[in-house]
């Protein structure tokens, strides 16, 4: 690098080493930095805090900061308030990043200089707030107070809760970013299954939420832990969608299966956005009681830890589901306290079926002999499978320019192409039967 190039650039990073010096008024060594980080779920909510603190001060600057590194590398206090070099941050236009699913923008980072009966610096990187004062007693107790009060403006504000969310993990489990997902709004007519099913589903969720404070005021676990086990296709999912619409105020977090070596950090937040529902689908990857690689082993092990650690006063819903509840570890499904109640999604028998097919037509006229015979050829079919069945029924019976109520050559053609095409069932429509429809079946 020629030599005027890099004393331009020691130049432009002397700019705030100087504003730092000039605004503290001593040498920068003597001053004390206190570091906090919080979690990913708490970042739209740091700013605010910050902002909300500092608004009775009678002296504020923000400050836009950057640093030559990669992805904010290197900024920190220390390298603030240490001697300009090449890689030190400098002043720069402020920069924002979007709230996922808020609409809002929240500070990239930033450097705010206040004066409160001494003059302070705050430093805000991703999720990691930093405090510079003076290196007493007196500024010791001031930054003990600071993120005492922080703490409890972003705890109070908690941006994320009552949502669906998964977290983005990097090296080591530490959380990255945060996901909002968008869940069905599943009303309570949409939920069709079997009577007992149905109970177990209500006592153990709706049912037990509105008197879960009563049973924690008798001592009693406010923790809850579900197991949805049946066949592919029967309802688990969509059960799940109905809960998280029954749950005003709940947090939910969806747990992908491969994600699980980080559950230690879902069940963090968890905790923190209570009361929350976690939801594993397909635990039984992880689970299985035979034949599990050392990674699994460590993944199963750390989920247990996380379930047996949650306290007693935890307002958490863990829900598990699985389409092979056999192959899941005893440790797992059989100790209590972990799995509260199992709940089996079997598949739809006549009459399930028969309202389903009415809930899926949605608009399309039926009429009650073709829904006889639809429920008649659809036996041991899977909740999905009739769902895909009705549009595709629906589809046939607009491209064969119908206006009225829906013919059976629609649902002929729509059952031919679902089951004979390529020459094999599809069994996770199914729900994994050995079904076998025949054409000749239809009338």
């Amino acid at each position: 690098m020629a030599k005027q190039e890099w004393e331009k650039q020691i130049a432009s990073k002397r700019v705030l080493h100087n504003k730092l010096k000039q605004f503290f008024g001593v040498s920068l060594e003597d001053w004390h930095i206190a570091t906090r980080n919080f979690r990913v779920t708490s970042w739209p909510d740091i700013q605010p805090a910050i902002e909300s603190y500092f608004a009775v001060h009678s002296y504020v600057e923000l400050l836009g900061i950057k640093s030559e590194r990669s992805a904010g590398e290197g900024l920190c206090m220390t390298a603030l308030l240490g001697s300009p070099a090449l890689w030190s941050p400098e002043i720069a236009p402020i920069q924002y990043d979007e709230v996922p699913d808020i609409g809002e923008r929240r500070l990239r980072n930033g450097l705010w200089l206040a004066v409160d009966n001494m003059p302070l610096a705050v430093l805000l990187q991703g999720t990691t707030v930093e405090i510079a004062l003076a290196k007493d007693d007196q500024g010791l107790r001031y930054s003990e107070e600071f993120f005492k009060d922080l703490e409890n403006r972003i705890n109070a504000a908690g941006t994320f809760r009552g949502k669906a969310i998964s977290l983005e993990c990097g090296r080591y489990g530490r959380e990255s970013g945060v996901q909002v997902h968008k869940l069905r709004m599943v009303s309570r007519e949409e939920v069709i299954l079997p009577d007992k099913t149905l109970l177990l589903l209500e006592r153990n969720v709706n049912a037990f939420m509105r008197v879960r404070q009563k049973i924690k005021n008798l001592g009693f676990s406010g923790k809850k832990g579900l197991l949805f086990y049946g066949p592919p296709g029967t309802g688990k999912t969509h059960s799940i969608h109905y809960l998280a619409s029954q749950l005003p105020g709940h947090t939910t977090l969806l747990i992908p299966a491969g994600d699980i070596e980080n559950v230690a950090a879902y069940f963090d937040v968890a905790r923190f956005l209570q009361p929350s529902m976690i939801v594993i689908e397909d635990v039984d990857i992880i689970a299985s009681a035979r034949n599990r690689v050392m990674g699994e082993e460590m993944s199963l092990n750390k989920l247990l830890n996380e379930m047996d650690g949650l306290r007693q006063d935890a307002d958490v819903l863990v829900v598990l589901t699985t389409n092979r509840p056999d192959k899941l570890e005893p440790a797992l499904a059989s100790r209590p306290g972990r799995i509260d109640q199992a709940i089996e999604f079997p598949l739809p028998d006549d009459q399930c079926r028969a309202r389903l097919i009415k809930l899926y037509a949605r608009g399309l006229a039926l009429s009650e002999e073709l829904t006889d015979v639809i429920v008649r050829r659809t036996k041991g079919a899977s909740a999905a499978f009739i769902k895909e069945l009705m549009r595709r029924s629906a589809q046939f019976h607009f491209e064969m320019g119908g206006n009225g109520a829906l013919h059976q050559s629609a649902l002929d053609g729509a059952l031919e192409e679902m089951l004979f095409s390529g020459g094999s069932l599809n069994l996770n429509l199914l729900g994994g039967s050995n079904i076998g429809f025949r054409a000749q079946d239809a009338s």
